[in-house]
């Protein structure tokens, strides 16, 4: 969900005042990012939305906020046990073997999670 909340997809279905509110935000930030960035060429058909930025945001820094939110909960079990398809166990840690977030979520759509 974090994702599609950075990414501007989110199926938001609370309340629509701190819906507008948190894109309000979000939208000032990208605003931020992007009058901060050298190429712009990229971006000058996204609007004050900054969706290409968003998402690029998000692949560039996907790992990173995983990281921060399965490794700051106490012993790593914010997510299932289990990494990728071989049903390893993450024995207590917030990364798999292979070192990737024990996480696929934020690339299946909302509706079909």
């Amino acid at each position: 969900d974090i994702g599609d909340i950075v990414r501007g997809r989110d199926l938001y279905r609370g309340d629509n005042r701190e819906k507008t509110k948190l894109e309000k935000k979000l939208k000032k930030i990208f605003g931020i990012i992007y009058g901060k960035l050298d190429k712009k060429d990229r971006y000058q058909n996204d609007g004050d939305n900054y969706f290409q930025l968003r998402e690029d945001w998000w692949t560039e820094n996907r790992e990173t906020v995983w990281k921060a939110i399965t490794c700051g909960h106490p012993g790593g079990t914010y997510f299932r046990r289990t990494c990728s398809n071989d049903q390893r166990r993450t024995n207590h840690n917030c990364r798999c073997a292979a070192g990737d977030v024990p996480t696929y979520f934020d690339y299946v759509p909302q509706y079909l999670r």
